[in-house]
């Protein structure tokens, strides 16, 4: 057989190409999209609009998201976001309740890039990219009322000095202590972003401190915009957009 040459005959070829054409078409037929809502830009800005984020389910089978701009608050600067909730309804369909409109009034937070998380009772927690009461974005929570619906808190303004955290893009993560962890892409000591955490002290405050730094000099990455995971260990992994031995980012942990 030394020297001989291997062919495939005609009608073998013309059954893989037919059964790789059936594959793919039958791939392609199987995915429908249903759109459960749209947002309207039309000057009804009521839903929010521009969602930058992901989304989150609850039990019940009902899901929860922000909005980057939109809702009732600032209608004359295109809105300040908004925190919504969709709900299934038996007929078919999804109804669209807003939660929360942030409210651009030196207090509140503006702009939610990032989406909210569930704590074990049902409240929601997130972050805001500006706003608050120095400008530079916040951490809040919905906390849920007896009413059904939710009331929010501001857990923590950045910015009020200079080696705090200012503009956090990403969302919090909690631990089984209920301290929430996140990270900013600009501000702490050097200006390139920091780790947080917002503690939950037994007299029921919130205080923040900064757990981590990041410089643009040297190989450390800088200006983180994701959010944070943990190990079963508590250490906590992230990534930055910036910086690294080649400029280009890295991927850190930060161990207690």
């Amino acid at each position: 057989m030394r020297g001989k040459k291997l062919s495939i005959a005609p009608i073998v070829v013309l059954a893989m190409i037919a059964m790789a054409t059936l594959v793919v078409a039958t791939y392609a037929a199987a995915q429908t999209e249903t759109v459960l809502t749209s947002f309207n830009r039309n000057g009804k800005l009521v839903g929010g609009l521009e969602p930058a984020a992901g989304l989150i389910f609850d039990d019940a089978g009902n899901l929860y998201g922000t909005t980057a701009v939109g809702g009732t608050e600032c209608a004359a600067d295109d809105g300040c976001g908004t925190v919504f909730k969709l709900t299934p309804k038996a007929g078919g369909g999804w109804a669209e309740t807003v939660l929360h409109n942030f409210n651009f009034n030196g207090k509140d937070g503006i702009n939610p890039w990032a989406g909210v998380i569930f704590d074990g009772a049902g409240n929601l927690y997130g972050t805001t990219l500006g706003g608050g009461a120095y400008g530079y974005g916040t951490v809040f929570e919905l906390e849920r009322t007896e009413a059904g619906g939710f009331a929010e808190k501001i857990l923590h303004s950045f910015g009020k000095n200079a080696s705090d955290g200012r503009t956090p893009y990403a969302g919090v993560i909690l631990d089984a202590a209920g301290n929430l962890y996140g990270t900013t892409f600009a501000g702490g000591f050097f200006g390139a972003g920091a780790v947080f955490e917002v503690e939950r002290t037994s007299g029921g405050g919130l205080p923040e401190k900064i757990l981590h730094n990041f410089s643009n000099k040297g190989t450390g990455g800088s200006d983180p915009m994701a959010a944070l995971i943990f190990d079963t260990a508590g250490n906590l992994y992230g990534t930055t957009f910036y910086g690294g031995a080649f400029g280009g980012g890295t991927v850190f942990e930060i161990t207690p």
